[in-house]
This record gives C-alpha cells, sequence and structure tokens, in this order.
C-alpha cells in the first residue's frame, strides 16, 4: 500500500484517535467513511476486554457497533459523554469544520456538544483555508419546504453567500430522508468567509432544524499525510 492512499490515512487518523479512549470511558461514535475506521478498530479493543459506552450519530454507525459487539448506550441515559470522535467533510486551521456529507449534522452535533471533548480525524484533503468548497449541509422539516428553501437562500445571500441550494436525492431519486426523516438542502456556496454570520442567518429560519457548521466544536483533528499524522488543536481565539 502507498502511504499517500486515501483509505491507508483514514486509517492511520482513526487508530491515533483510539489512543486517547481509556477503559471506562463513555463515546459518541461518528457517522462516515473515517469513523468507520474508528468504530472497526474499537471493536477490536473491545473484543479484547477494553470497558466502553457508546452513542452512535446515525443508524448507520449504530448497526455496525451492534455488529461489532460495542455497548451501547442513549444520550437519554448518559447525557454525557467523555470523548466524541467523529469525520469531517471540510476542516479550517480554526478547527471550524463542516459535516453532513452522509446526513447525520443533527446528531452528529448533539453528540458532539454533549461530550467534554470532540476529536476530528480525517485525512489531508479536507484541510482547507476557506470552508465552502464543499456544499453546505442544511437540514430542514418537510413542512412548508419550498418556502423553507427560498428564505435560506434569502438569508444566506444577506450573509455574502451565493450559490445554487439543491434538495439532496437518494440513490433511487427520491428526496434523501434523515435518521429525523428530514430534508436536507445542500448549499454550494464555494466560500463562506464569515461562517459564524452564516450560521446566525440559517438558524433564524424557523423550516430550519440544523446547519453543517460546526463552530467552536471540535478541539482536537487528527489529520493524517504522506507524511505522517498531525495533530491541530484549536486555540481560545478560534471560539
Amino acid at each position: 500500500m502507498k502511504l499517500g492512499d486515501s483509505s491507508l490515512l483514514k486509517e492511520s487518523a482513526a487508530l491515533r484517535a483510539l489512543d486517547l479512549v481509556c477503559d471506562g470511558m463513555w463515546l459518541g461514535l461518528g457517522s462516515g467513511s473515517t469513523a468507520t475506521r474508528f468504530v472497526e478498530a474499537l471493536g477490536v479493543k473491545v473484543a479484547a476486554g477494553l470497558r466502553v459506552l457508546c452513542v452512535p450519530t446515525s443508524e448507520a454507525t449504530r448497526a455496525q457497533a451492534e455488529a461489532l459487539g460495542i455497548p451501547l448506550t442513549t444520550l437519554d441515559e448518559t447525557p454525557h459523554l467523555h470523548l466524541t470522535v467523529d469525520g469531517a467533510d471540510e476542516i479550517d486551521d480554526q478547527l471550524r469544520l463542516i459535516k453532513g456529507g452522509g446526513g447525520a449534522l443533527l446528531r452528529e452535533k448533539i453528540v458532539a456538544t454533549a461530550s467534554d471533548q470532540m476529536v476530528v480525524i480525517a485525512d489531508d484533503s479536507k484541510l482547507v483555508k476557506t470552508l465552502g468548497r464543499f456544499p453546505l449541509p442544511v437540514e430542514v422539516v418537510r413542512f412548508g419546504f419550498a418556502a423553507t428553501r427560498r428564505m435560506v437562500e434569502a438569508m444566506a445571500a444577506q450573509a455574502g453567500c451565493k450559490g445554487e441550494i439543491t434538495q439532496r436525492l437518494g440513490k433511487d431519486g427520491a428526496p434523501f430522508l434523515t435518521d429525523q426523516g428530514n430534508y436536507i438542502l445542500d448549499c454550494a456556496f464555494g466560500s463562506i468567509q464569515e461562517p459564524e454570520v452564516l450560521a446566525f442567518a440559517l438558524k433564524r429560519v424557523p423550516g430550519v432544524v440544523e446547519h453543517g457548521l460546526f463552530l467552536g466544536v471540535a478541539d482536537l483533528a487528527i489529520v493524517a499525510t504522506p507524511d505522517g499524522v498531525q495533530l491541530l488543536q484549536r486555540t481560545p481565539s478560534s471560539e
């Protein structure tokens, strides 16, 4: 295998994050291709005797963890977690993220903010100078969808963001539904110069459930590169 292979890089980041897991921890398990590798590695540790209790951020992650014999709980039963390990679609130099490419942004944000620490694992293709190259997912309720979509476009424009806003479709061509039964708008803004301003604007739209901007949430990013694994830490000034 080549060191620069994306799959190998994702595995390297996942294994490094596993070093942060201690016996007896309550963990949030992220969703997506890189998080999947972390869950796989965690399953091996659990089989060897590691004791953890985990909250999955999606039904797909739940199914994977159950198949691996990883003990699961819910935030109702365990509302405080020690650590969440999750992936990201984009990471800037202030550890601001875009997440939600897999559609689990709402649960991912709830679980991350219920944790003492959120660690992001990724390969270096996720690093960007300015967020927005990856279309920003916005989860919206189905009622009044067309009106909500228009308002999202208008509020984003006021925040300095313009671009094509499309409804996410599933592989069958039908509207994609999140685990909560909501729709997703993918907003191709290209560049988000002021993420905090956009985040505030989007939350003012009644039909918006959540958006994929994770601001001041991630504490550490473990980024695998062809030259090795880098650790990027959030500084107080980036909150």
